[in-house]
């Protein structure tokens, strides 16, 4: 079973080797299961197998009773990670035509974790708020935010319409926002997040989760997580000036 396995690993490199060297182009019909299976001197089923975790990564579609193809290129967004700004005002600033949708405001029940970063008490009140994110008309990223209705006693009625919390933010007054204790890890996406951005089970997904506060008071203002389509992305680590 491990040699086949590392069979699959070393035929799925190669392909996608050749594939990122540009060997193929794009749209161009990849060899069929059977000149690959003797190309690689495999059985067709473990070329099957290989096939289809290429693409679960994204370098390949299929067409049913044609074949595989290699996909178009994917754009990339450069996104810069410091918290001094929005991902609206970033992607504006960027020229991107960036779209939100507004997909949840919902009342969440006790989670310890959640309710810690929020230094939140067990009897308060605490809203998820989720927006979708597109550009060029496809699903990039979610953005959840998890709010204590304490602190923003109208959150209930606001939050269904909210696209920009910052906006949100500084509507009722808190004009210097920071981010704070972010953490950053890699994931998968489970089948809801797959279906809202089209995904794959198997493409990893960026996850950060951080604080945002008002800077004059230190007030925790949400606890968010961001889930990026980690291919849809270049990623800038470097601090603004």
């Amino acid at each position: 079973m491990k040699i086949s396995v590392d069979i699959e690993l070393k035929i799925l490199d190669d392909l996608m080797q050749k594939i990122i060297a540009k060997k193929f182009k794009v749209g161009e019909k990849l060899p069929s299961e059977n000149e690959l299976a003797d190309q690689y001197r495999v059985p067709r089923t473990t070329v099957r197998r290989t096939l289809a975790k290429l693409e679960e990564r994204g370098f390949i579609y299929s067409q049913r009773g044609i074949g595989r193809y290699i996909k178009n290129e994917s754009f990339q967004v450069e996104l810069n990670l410091n918290g001094k700004s929005s991902f609206t005002d970033k992607m504006k600033q960027s020229g991107h035509q960036l779209i939100t949708k507004n997909i949840c405001c919902d009342r969440i029940e006790f989670d310890q974790q959640i309710y810690d970063r929020l230094a939140a008490d067990p009897e308060d009140n605490v809203y998820k708020i989720s927006r979708l994110r597109f550009i060029q008309e496809e699903p990039i990223a979610i953005h959840t935010s998890y709010i204590n209705q304490r602190v923003f006693p109208d959150i209930y009625q606001d939050g269904s319409s909210i696209q920009s919390m910052f906006s949100y933010y500084r509507k009722l007054g808190y004009m210097e926002l920071v981010n704070r204790n972010s953490l950053l890890s890699v994931t998968f996406p489970t089948l809801t997040e797959q279906q809202l951005l089209s995904c794959k089970s198997m493409e990893p997904l960026i996850m950060i989760e951080s604080n945002c506060l008002d800077a004059s008071s230190d007030k925790i203002l949400e606890h968010t997580k961001v889930l990026y389509r980690s291919k849809k992305f270049k990623y800038n680590i470097s601090r603004d000036s």
